[in-house]
């Protein structure tokens, strides 16, 4: 296996990790309002989204032409249309009153595993980050190398969950995120809908094409 491919991927698996969508803005909240444990639980629970849309995201890359690139359109159109109303929902948030009770999550882990499953971001977001980092590698590409890139990009996810755990634990950033809290939300929103146009643009030119025919 080539080594450089395989650094490609562990690259891409950190960057999806890193990059802000609804699970970051959701690890602040938990990470601000019950810790750094309770934050390491959710996103480690998250990680099996990011397996599960990664191995998508590698089986649309190497496979198109076997699978068909319908199911995918298909799966960019549902994540783009619900992460534009997560979107608008954040945009919209407002300022919670003094003094109301900030949301517990009881089961982080649990929580984690749910977000990360149905996350908005993932599909669209793995396809254009994987597909950044192994173009240089098409020759490369084939059946059998997918099991070590998934490999090299769970190591990837799990090096940049343990980066995101320290900065939502650290203290001055719990003070900025609630010191601050709506105003990260809304902008979060605006990132959510300007993920959602993405995935729109990238699925609907290949659904068109399905209906013509």
């Amino acid at each position: 296996m080539n080594p450089t491919l395989l650094a490609a991927s562990f690259a891409a698996g950190a960057a999806y990790t890193l990059t802000p969508g609804p699970g970051f803005v959701a690890l602040l909240g938990i990470g601000a309002a019950q810790g750094r444990r309770a934050g390491a639980g959710f996103i480690f629970g998250h990680l099996a989204g990011d397996v599960l849309w990664s191995s998508l995201a590698l089986l649309a890359i190497v496979g198109a032409h076997a699978v068909g690139p319908l199911v995918f359109d298909v799966l960019g159109l549902a994540c783009g249309l619900y992460l534009a109303w997560l979107g608008a929902k954040a945009v919209g948030a407002r300022r919670r009153a003094v003094g109301a009770p900030v949301a517990i999550v009881r089961r982080p882990l649990l929580r984690g595993m749910a977000f990360g499953l149905t996350n908005p971001k993932g599909y669209p977001v793995a396809v254009a980050t994987f597909t950044a980092l192994l173009a240089g590698h098409a020759a490369d590409l084939g059946w059998a190398s997918l099991p070590p890139l998934l490999a090299a990009a769970c190591v990837g996810f799990l090096t940049g969950d343990m980066v995101l755990v320290w900065i939502a634990g650290a203290g001055s950033v719990r003070r900025v995120y609630q010191r601050h809290e709506v105003w990260i939300v809304r902008a979060a929103g605006l990132v959510f809908l300007g993920f959602a146009g993405a995935a729109l643009a990238g699925a609907m030119p290949g659904l068109r094409r399905a209906m013509s025919r």
